[in-house]
């Protein structure tokens, strides 16, 4: 089933329940379990086209406690969207180092985007959405170096036009882009609590529901949320709190 047609079926279900089983939506939820602001995280930046589909393509990422769309790889000072000068549409990624590694974010790096594609991705065309890695250090940048070398050897016919960079500043994009994904599907924030948009932004769970509104999860993920949502909507439960 895809996210509209479930959403269209929560909706529904929800809106024709009687008062004993219907959804109670709260203003807000307070907190977040699966904050992990305690962690030591590390953190990755890459570039790989639209930011609002690029940061839901981490979301669902086993390790992955949060992302930021942003802008990075270029000179102007405090890019802004319409003003980004060289800079490209980028993802922070934050992760735990002991369940994913750097390694793992390139394989979904390579995966969700069209690497040979020159200057844009699909129909968004444009120096903005070029292909980059951005690295912290030298041990980044050897592995990405040979990710790129592995990616050149099974794309024979093509030239591979990810660029590697060392990672300069990172500057995250305006609240409206953040969790673009999620903001779309009304009623999956109604379902966690209506959060205000600093607590959305750092989220674990806005983080995972992100990638699942964009249906870009991997499939036993798609169907385990399918399968939380439906239950909340039987039981009549307060709010989704994790997943």
């Amino acid at each position: 089933m895809k996210v509209t047609d479930l959403v269209f079926l929560l909706t529904f279900i929800s809106l024709a329940a009687n008062s004993a089983l219907s959804i109670r939506f709260p203003d807000r939820i307070s907190n977040d379990p699966n904050q992990a602001s305690d962690l030591p995280l590390k953190t990755a930046v890459f570039a790989l086209g639209s930011f609002w589909r690029s940061e839901a393509a981490f979301g669902c990422q086993n390790g992955v406690v949060r992302t930021s769309a942003g802008y990075a790889g270029g000179s102007r000072l405090n890019p802004e969207y319409r003003s980004l000068g060289d800079h490209a549409e980028s993802v922070q990624v934050e992760y735990d180092p002991r369940i994913t590694s750097f390694r793992e974010l390139l394989d979904v790096f390579w995966s969700s985007h069209d690497s040979r594609q020159v200057f844009g991705q699909g129909p968004d065309v444009g120096n903005q959405y070029r292909s980059i890695i951005f690295t912290n250090g030298t041990e980044e940048s050897r592995i990405a170096a040979l990710n790129k070398e592995r990616e050149q050897t099974r794309s024979k016919n093509s030239v591979i036009t990810t660029q590697i960079l060392q990672l300069g500043v990172f500057y995250p994009a305006e609240p409206e882009h953040q969790k673009f994904e999620l903001k779309r599907n009304h009623f999956l924030l109604q379902l966690i609590g209506n959060l205000p948009e600093e607590e959305l932004e750092r989220s674990n769970l806005a983080t995972k529901l992100n990638g699942y509104a964009a249906e870009l999860c991997p499939p036993r993920s798609q169907r385990q949320i399918n399968a939380k949502i439906n239950d909340i909507v039987r039981k009549g439960w307060p709010m989704l709190r994790e997943i």
